[in-house]
């Protein structure tokens, strides 16, 4: 299956785009989905190690299954102050 993951931050400014799209199988869970992350996008390596993942505008644990997400994105911790 095709799945869009949107980007933010630091995410998005390594990348150069707001979202990106990979392939994943059928049965895939968040851990899936950081594994080909970081293959197909090695630039951003660390920031998915350290990025939370939204599963339909929820947070996700890497265990989460996929399949049916409308909405997936990649969200990197931000500081400020």
């Amino acid at each position: 299956m095709m799945k869009r993951v949107l980007l933010f931050a630091a995410a998005k400014e390594s990348v150069g785009q707001d979202s990106i799209t990979v392939e994943l199988p059928d049965t895939a869970t968040v851990a899936d989905l950081r594994k080909q992350l970081v293959s197909e996008y090695p630039v951003i390596r660390d920031l998915v190690a350290r990025s939370f993942i939204a599963v339909d505008q929820q947070f996700a644990s890497n265990d989460v299954l996929i399949a049916d997400a409308k909405e997936i994105a990649l969200i990197p911790p931000v500081s400020g102050g």
